[in-house]
Protein backbone atom coordinates (compact mmCIF):
# COMPACT_ATOMS: atom_id res chain seq x y z
CA UNK A 1 0.00 0.00 0.00
CA UNK A 2 2.06 2.89 -1.35
CA UNK A 3 0.98 6.50 -1.58
CA UNK A 4 1.41 7.05 -5.34
CA UNK A 5 2.81 10.57 -4.99
CA UNK A 6 5.42 9.41 -2.49
CA UNK A 7 6.10 6.32 -4.61
CA UNK A 8 6.80 8.48 -7.66
CA UNK A 9 9.09 10.74 -5.66
CA UNK A 10 10.94 7.74 -4.22
CA UNK A 11 11.40 6.09 -7.63
CA UNK A 12 12.64 9.38 -9.07
CA UNK A 13 15.10 9.81 -6.20
CA UNK A 14 16.32 6.20 -6.56
CA UNK A 15 16.98 6.74 -10.26
CA UNK A 16 18.96 9.89 -9.48
CA UNK A 17 20.99 7.93 -6.93
CA UNK A 18 21.65 5.20 -9.50
CA UNK A 19 22.99 7.87 -11.87
CA UNK A 20 25.13 9.37 -9.13
CA UNK A 21 26.54 5.95 -8.28
CA UNK A 22 27.30 5.19 -11.93
CA UNK A 23 29.09 8.54 -12.11
CA UNK A 24 31.14 7.69 -9.03
CA UNK A 25 32.14 4.30 -10.45
CA UNK A 26 33.22 6.00 -13.67
CA UNK A 27 35.19 8.63 -11.72
CA UNK A 28 36.95 5.92 -9.69
CA UNK A 29 37.84 4.07 -12.88
CA UNK A 30 39.30 7.30 -14.29
CA UNK A 31 41.25 7.76 -11.03
CA UNK A 32 39.74 11.17 -10.29
CA UNK A 33 41.32 13.08 -7.39
CA UNK A 34 40.35 11.46 -4.06
CA UNK A 35 38.65 14.50 -2.44
CA UNK A 36 36.42 14.77 -5.51
CA UNK A 37 35.49 11.09 -5.16
CA UNK A 38 34.71 11.63 -1.49
CA UNK A 39 32.50 14.62 -2.32
CA UNK A 40 30.57 12.47 -4.80
CA UNK A 41 30.26 9.66 -2.27
CA UNK A 42 28.99 12.02 0.42
CA UNK A 43 26.48 13.47 -2.03
CA UNK A 44 25.17 9.96 -2.71
CA UNK A 45 24.85 9.35 1.01
CA UNK A 46 22.78 12.54 1.40
CA UNK A 47 20.59 11.43 -1.49
CA UNK A 48 20.06 8.05 0.18
CA UNK A 49 19.01 9.80 3.38
CA UNK A 50 16.51 11.80 1.36
CA UNK A 51 15.15 8.57 -0.12
CA UNK A 52 14.95 7.09 3.37
CA UNK A 53 12.79 10.06 4.34
CA UNK A 54 10.35 9.41 1.49
CA UNK A 55 10.13 5.72 2.37
CA UNK A 56 9.64 6.42 6.07
CA UNK A 57 6.98 9.02 5.36
CA UNK A 58 5.10 6.53 3.21
CA UNK A 59 5.35 3.87 5.89
CA UNK A 60 4.06 6.23 8.56
CA UNK A 61 1.19 7.57 6.44
CA UNK A 62 0.01 4.15 5.28
CA UNK A 63 1.11 1.09 7.21
CA UNK A 64 1.71 2.59 10.65
CA UNK A 65 -1.50 4.62 10.48
CA UNK A 66 -3.43 1.46 9.58
CA UNK A 67 -1.66 -0.63 12.24
CA UNK A 68 -2.35 1.92 14.98
CA UNK A 69 -6.05 1.91 14.07
CA UNK A 70 -6.26 -1.89 14.03
CA UNK A 71 -6.72 -3.59 17.36
CA UNK A 72 -3.58 -5.47 18.38
CA UNK A 73 -1.36 -4.19 15.57
CA UNK A 74 0.03 -1.14 17.34
CA UNK A 75 2.79 -3.12 19.02
CA UNK A 76 4.01 -4.40 15.65
CA UNK A 77 4.23 -0.84 14.33
CA UNK A 78 6.18 0.26 17.38
CA UNK A 79 8.65 -2.62 17.06
CA UNK A 80 9.19 -1.88 13.36
CA UNK A 81 9.87 1.79 14.04
CA UNK A 82 12.28 0.98 16.85
CA UNK A 83 14.14 -1.40 14.53
CA UNK A 84 14.36 1.27 11.82
CA UNK A 85 15.52 3.87 14.35
CA UNK A 86 18.18 1.50 15.68
CA UNK A 87 19.47 0.71 12.19
CA UNK A 88 19.60 4.40 11.28
CA UNK A 89 21.83 5.13 14.27
CA UNK A 90 24.50 2.51 13.67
Amino acid sequence: MLDQKLKNRAVHRAKIIRGQLDGLVHAIEKEVYCPTLLEQSLSIQRSLKSLDGFLLENHLRTHVKHQMQSKGSGEKAIKELIRIYTLSNK
